[in-house]
């Protein structure tokens, strides 16, 4: 063979091959779903797949790539505690290979192997803690070693009710500490609807203290591993399971835990429900409430960290 041709050849196939990885077909098959997907699932697929997936397979061919390779994966993820985020990466990486068959650039599914292989977990209910357990809580989280920013996460967690992914994602600039004010855009929120958070004299503090800790970051918790990254969708509730809370109460369960004891103590149902930011399914309607009951919120929230932090 003509060297030179020969040469064109292997360009030819390198190119090929990068244009092949599983990763490059995983963005291409995020990009064709993007416009089906919502902000919150979109941006949970990614991190999810940047997390735990690429580093292991995603510079391979995708061609190449084995279901025991797959099967560490999400053994890997599913002995960390995260056994609902294994079983997404099993459909997710299932989904992949699916789109790269149709597109003539693999001929077999390994995924579709593993299906079985990671029991789901039982359903667990968002446990509330019972009401004298909090004080025991909070000096727990206190005197644990996870580290000053898990720590003051795990508080505003307690002092905001938001839920653990929408405190991860948590950028600055989404902050107006002079309003006592946290506005989560639309984009961040479960619901689809922006929501306003007032914050307690309590959580600006903790917000402050924050601010030392990563004073010249855009996010409020990034990646100790990887600081272009947010915290691990897993560091809350490992942080939890440490402090002795394994199995019945997780970083979900702060949610519910307000939801009951502000209940218990009459606030309004819908100044409450409200504040979790539950059920606004019409998005029209929901840009519009996004701020409602806002001066009985400001007051509930004030009252709810009074009686968190009581000496």
């Amino acid at each position: 063979m003509n060297p030179a041709h020969h040469r064109r050849v292997a360009l030819n196939t390198n190119i090929e091959s990068a244009a092949n990885t599983f990763e490059s077909i995983a963005r291409e098959w995020i990009d064709h779903n993007r416009g089906h997907w919502t902000p919150y699932y979109l941006k949970q697929v990614e991190s999810v797949l940047g997390t735990d997936v690429f580093p292991s397979i995603g510079c391979l061919p995708i061609a190449m790539v084995t279901a025991p390779q797959l099967l560490a994966i999400v053994r890997r993820v599913a002995e960390r505690g995260a056994e609902t985020v294994a079983l997404l990466i099993r459909q997710w990486c299932s989904a992949i290979f699916r789109h790269a068959i149709a597109t003539l650039r693999a001929e077999t599914d390994p995924a579709s192997a593993l299906k079985g292989a990671i029991r789901r977990p039982k359903v667990q209910h968002k446990q509330a803690l019972p009401i004298e357990e909090i004080t025991t809580l909070i000096r727990r989280i206190d005197g644990s070693k996870s580290t000053p920013q898990v720590k003051l996460a795990l508080k505003l967690l307690l002092l905001t009710f938001v839920r653990p992914g929408e405190l991860r994602g948590a950028a600055w600039s989404e902050f107006n500490l002079e309003r006592a004010e946290w506005n989560i855009p639309a984009s961040r929120m479960k619901m689809g609807a922006a929501h306003v958070v007032p914050l307690s004299s309590q959580a600006i503090q903790v917000l402050e203290e924050l601010r030392q800790h990563g004073a010249n970051r855009a996010q409020l918790f990034p990646n100790a591993r990887d600081p272009t990254r947010i915290m691990s969708p897993t560091t809350f509730n490992r942080a939890l399971e440490r402090m002795g809370y394994g199995g019945r109460f997780s970083a979900h369960g702060f949610r519910a835990t307000a939801s009951t004891l502000l209940n218990e103590k009459n606030y309004r149902p819908d100044v409450i429900e409200r504040q979790l930011a539950h059920g606004e399914r019409d998005k029209v309607r929901a840009s519009y409430n996004h701020a409602v009951y806002l001066p009985e919120r400001r007051k509930m929230m004030q009252e709810w960290a009074d009686f968190l932090l009581a000496e």
